[in-house]
């Protein structure tokens, strides 16, 4: 697409051959002589308006895929290069002409104050800032497209209200991590399906530190030379890392952002990844009802944290859960729920995760929930399971020995004694599976307390996942076998209760119930009346199987009929 022709007119009516020399003159002039212009833009209509973006390809490459990331503004162009084996992120925003350009430096000066003060900024910024824009490009007395004023508004709304060049990477809901190591490097991304990707993103040094300096500010923090690196947390909840100039790191500033998700993964979204199988999800649920303790480890990005918020959806409804965390990670549809951050550098009123965990305890919680442990912190978590609170919390870890080795040693050291009140080990991997990188429950164990003979804590795996044949294996639990007990049920009521959990489980999966308010909805139902949900279940399935019996039915054609004949 070739970009519209934008010759101007100034107030006198006559045109300018030099839209660029013009517009400068306009501009410098004063508002009372200029007769100004109407600016009247609604919102944009394909139908009506021209495309706002154009991209003919990549030299080189062959274009794999695209997807609008903020329609009709900008769009991805996923490409491959087969010559070097290697996938690039290009981002294709509108192009500006430099008459444009011109205008859009005016206006990022002339918006700024007046959008400030503008009483419906925080109700809704985004017409604030269009009738700021409109009324500015009047005072001008410029004549312009429609599809002008729209590209004009998405680059001071990327400015202003977004995170700049960035803006398309942060709405990229296949992106995981961003990471920038330096001025004139190109930023790098985690895709979902593409895995490690290099972009068209990259900053100038200055435009970096700048950049690096608006994030801390963003997220309330302070980064300077004298304290140059910060780990803290955008509005939106995603993990950011900053480093500023180069004290810590030679190449200049740097930033890495792990992206945070405003829909959290349920336990069906743990199904339809593989991460776990509905019978270890069911078992899971029966002991996170009856209060055994969890720990979910694994290596960075292998997901652990995200497992543990699409498991704490079991929580029984009312009951009295408490998370704390450094950074915001964890999402809950609960009633009864008291979220916690930590806050940090404030000088001597600082508030660690551990000065939390002391104080959740006053709460009289029912259910914990810490984000990760690190260090003494983990002693006071442990405390609280052998006083009987049920808690969650995840650790850095590849294995349940590593795990154990952790725990016993600096700088955490929690006595042997004291580990073995944890129930349920959980250990998540981000490994590679039919060619494709996918997060798996690797083992999921149960410990089992101190043997007797040799000192040594004790545990037994009661799921372990099988890497050749991407499937779990099952070994017996004596977990279930004190769930038992303390239920008073039979053999067969437990086992008939497993099924109905993972039946249960099931139906929500078929039913593509992977909103978290709705599935925490149908949990707290089976928890108010189990019986009335395995009944319709049950009927749903029924009607299900009878209604394609008869689709089959009609659909069969006899023998010795007019059509056989």
């Amino acid at each position: 697409m070739s970009e519209p022709d934008h010759t101007q007119e100034d107030s006198t009516g006559d045109q300018r051959s030099n839209p660029v020399s013009g517009v400068r003159g306009w501009l410098s002039r004063t508002a009372r002589l200029l007769t100004g212009s109407q600016i009247d833009v609604g919102e944009y209509d394909p139908r009506r308006h021209e495309p706002l973006v154009s991209f003919d390809g990549l030299d080189g490459y062959e274009e794999v895929g695209r997807y609008w990331v903020d329609a009709p503004f900008a769009f991805v162009s996923l490409n491959y290069r087969s010559d070097e084996s290697k996938h690039y992120y290009h981002v294709v925003e509108p192009t500006l002409t430099e008459f444009e350009m011109d205008l859009l430096d005016r206006l990022f000066e002339d918006v700024r104050g007046p959008l400030l003060y503008r009483d419906e900024l925080a109700e809704n910024p985004e017409r604030a800032l269009r009738e700021e824009t409109a009324a500015r490009l009047e005072e001008y007395g410029v004549r312009i497209t429609d599809e002008t004023f729209y590209r004009l508004f998405y680059y001071l709304h990327r400015s202003f209200q977004g995170y700049g060049k960035l803006d398309p990477l942060l709405g990229d809901s296949h992106i995981e991590d961003i990471s920038c190591d330096g001025p004139n490097i190109p930023v790098f991304i985690y895709h979902d399906e593409y895995t490690d990707i290099e972009t068209s993103v990259s900053f100038e040094p200055q435009e970096l530190a700048d950049f690096v300096i608006q994030l801390a500010q963003r997220s309330g923090r302070h980064i300077s030379i004298s304290d140059p690196v910060i780990s803290t947390t955008l509005p939106d909840g995603s993990r950011v890392e900053l480093a500023l100039g180069e004290e810590v790191t030679p190449k200049g500033s740097a930033f890495t952002i792990r992206k945070y998700s405003d829909t959290p993964f349920t336990p069906i979204d743990l199904l339809n990844y593989g991460t776990a199988n509905a019978k270890m999800l069911a078992f899971l649920w029966l002991a996170i009802e009856h209060n055994k303790s969890l720990l979910f480890a694994g290596g960075t990005a292998s997901g652990k944290t995200t497992s543990m918020n699409a498991l704490s959806m079991f929580l029984p409804p009312r009951s009295k859960v408490i998370t704390i965390e450094d950074t915001r990670e964890l999402s809950l549809y609960h009633d009864n729920w008291l979220s916690s951050v930590t806050r940090e550098r404030m000088g001597d009123s600082d508030i660690s995760m551990y000065g939390l965990l002391r104080s959740a305890l006053r709460h009289r919680p029912e259910y914990i929930l810490v984000g990760e442990v690190r260090g003494e912190e983990a002693i006071t978590l442990f405390q609280a399971m052998n006083t009987g609170h049920t808690t969650f919390s995840t650790m850095h870890a590849d294995s349940v020995q590593t795990v154990i080795n952790r725990l016993e040693n600096e700088p955490i050291n929690v006595p042997r004694p004291m580990v073995s009140s944890l129930d349920l080990l959980w250990v998540q991997v981000l490994t590679r599976s039919g060619g494709e990188r996918v997060r798996r429950a690797k083992t999921l164990a149960e410990i089992e307390g101190i043997d007797q003979r040799t000192g040594e804590l004790d545990y037994s795996n009661t799921y372990t996942w099988d890497s050749q044949t991407d499937s779990f294996q099952e070994y017996g639990s004596a977990l279930l076998e004190d769930i038992r007990e303390e239920r008073g049920w039979s053999q067969s009521e437990l086992l008939e209760e497993l099924e109905n959990r993972k039946a249960f489980l099931r139906y929500l999966q078929a039913k593509q119930v992977t909103d978290y308010r709705r599935f925490t909805a149908m949990v707290n139902k089976y928890y108010a009346d189990a019986d009335a949900v395995m009944t319709q279940i049950q009927r749903e399935s029924t009607e299900l199987v009878d209604g394609k019996a008869r689709a089959d039915e009609r659909t069969e054609v006899p023998a010795d009929s007019e059509h056989e004949r």
